[in-house]
């Protein structure tokens, strides 16, 4: 049985296949950030109890810098207790399985969608996730490509504006990513008109208690019609293309798919980030490189992870 394995911010999935490479197994938890890595572990622990056979590879992706090589984890930028953590040895404790690959889940989604997702048929394709954080990852010729440790692509680290002396400064991350959007939705959730369909929905959610992820009312709102969605997809789709313009300079992909929860905005966000990377694009890299939706959606790390196998 060959587990693939995503790791996150959000969401930890375990997708368990067999010689084939047909999934027989899938399991999805939602990460507790009080919990940080070991309740993520525990999670893991418990699931493989549950597995029809024993695991005899393992791939994972996991959502921060990694070395490749040894399985060393550097950390989290989203959930705390990662740092220093080899996973590779706890997986081998853990399954005593044969093989086993840990690579940035980024790099992980950009195999998945480049071998079987939006990318297939492509040689140069770039993608980028846009969830609880942003990450890019680069396949060549249906091979991760690999800079010098302890990571490359780290897309949403780029700066929007530099960090000073009197300033932090700002990235693409803490811009464009979806927690950064939730953040814009609620500070922005009062000045809205009682009519608006973000904020009736928004209100709505939170009364029921379920409080974040505002984010992914862009769509349904921006399909009613809703002026400040459309605003902010808008206004993300700009930003995010700024980001790529600087991936399509460096690496100049044939293809550039976007993944994570952010993208399930959909076309939308899509046509925005499309508008905005042909200008942002020097003249002689024109046309700019096509924008796809990732067809694995959600399950592109898990899936990725497979295919690494």
């Amino acid at each position: 049985m060959k587990l693939g394995i995503e790791i996150g911010g959000t969401k930890v999935q375990l997708f368990a296949a067999d010689g084939s490479g047909q999934v027989q197994q899938r399991f999805r938890y939602e990460v507790d950030k009080k919990k940080g890595a070991n309740g993520i572990l525990d999670a893991i622990t418990q699931t493989l109890r549950q597995l029809h056979q024993p695991a005899t590879a393992v791939g994972v992706g996991f959502g921060g810098p990694v070395n490749s090589e040894s399985g060393q984890i550097s950390t989290s930028y989203q959930i705390e207790g990662w740092a220093g953590l080899n996973l590779m040895n706890w997986f081998t404790e853990q399954t005593q399985a044969q093989t086993i690959r840990i690579e940035n889940d980024a790099n992980v989604a950009a195999l998945g969608e480049a071998l079987h997702g939006a990318g297939r048929g492509y040689r140069h394709v770039f993608y980028v996730t846009i969830g609880s954080g942003i990450g890019g990852g680069m396949v060549v010729d249906g091979q991760i490509y690999h800079g010098a440790m302890p990571g490359e692509a780290e897309l949403g680290h780029l700066w929007l504006v530099p960090p000073g002396n009197d300033s932090p400064g700002q990235t693409l991350e803490e811009t464009c990513s979806g927690w950064a959007m939730d953040r814009q939705i609620r500070d922005l959730l009062p000045q809205l008109p009682t009519d608006s369909p973000l904020r009736q929905m928004v209100e709505a959610a939170t009364n029921e208690g379920r409080v974040g992820g505002e984010a992914r009312f862009l769509h349904s709102a921006y399909e009613q019609g809703d002026t400040v969605a459309r605003m902010l997809i808008e206004q993300v789709g700009s930003v995010l293309a700024l980001g790529l313009s600087h991936a399509t300079h460096l690496f100049h992909p044939q293809v550039i798919v976007l993944g994570g929860g952010l993208s399930l905005i959909g076309e939308p966000l899509r046509v925005a980030v499309k508008n905005a990377l042909e200008r942002f694009v020097m003249k002689a890299f024109r046309p700019a490189p096509l924008v796809f939706l990732a067809q694995l959606r959600e399950d592109a790390v898990p899936m990725g992870a497979l295919a690494m196998l």
